[in-house]
């Protein structure tokens, strides 16, 4: 499987149907606004939402999926969060606000670090706990050893702002 080591994230701040319900679930983080809309409408029209069903079925648990890719119906904001299709729900009128918000405070972490964290998540994610577990204890030392690692626990030890590496 290719997995991006870039941070992905969605913003949602309408109607997410079958690709963009896809891209939706297939990012690292998604928010939305309070009257955002998600569906895999494509078995109204005879087209079974396969591809979408990918990414949908690995982002939210099996029977929501399956209602969705089933009935074709549109959950609201709530049920998407409740079912973990997207992080966070904001209002429509700070959406834009809060995505700047979060892109510039994630932009502003350690490159290598988020790189090197992706990859784990994704990687542990496929594992049984203790292998998942053993793996991730491994990268944490592989991490502590790297110069944004010891910059950001001197930073913390100095109580000032980290200062990165290359980007």
């Amino acid at each position: 499987a290719v997995v991006s080591t870039q941070s992905t994230g969605a913003s949602v701040g309408g109607f997410a149907t079958a690709a963009g319900c896809q891209l939706v679930a297939a990012a690292h983080l998604a928010i939305c606004s309070d009257v955002a809309r998600f569906a895999t409408p494509g078995v109204n029209i005879g087209l079974f939402c396969s591809t979408p069903g990918v990414q949908l079925g690995r982002a939210v648990n099996r029977k929501l999926s399956m209602d969705m890719l089933l009935t074709g119906e549109p959950i609201s904001a709530e049920a998407a969060l409740a079912g973990g299709l997207v992080s966070r729900v904001i209002s429509s009128s700070k959406l834009d606000e809060e995505t700047e918000r979060i892109a510039t405070l994630i932009a502003n972490k350690s490159n290598p670090v988020l790189q090197l964290g992706i990859k784990n998540f994704a990687s542990q994610m496929r594992k049984p706990l203790v292998d998942a577990a053993e793996q991730s204890a491994d990268v944490m030392v592989r991490n502590l050893g790297m110069s944004d690692g010891k910059e950001g626990l001197a930073a913390f030890l100095e109580k000032r702002h980290p200062v990165w590496g290359k980007k």
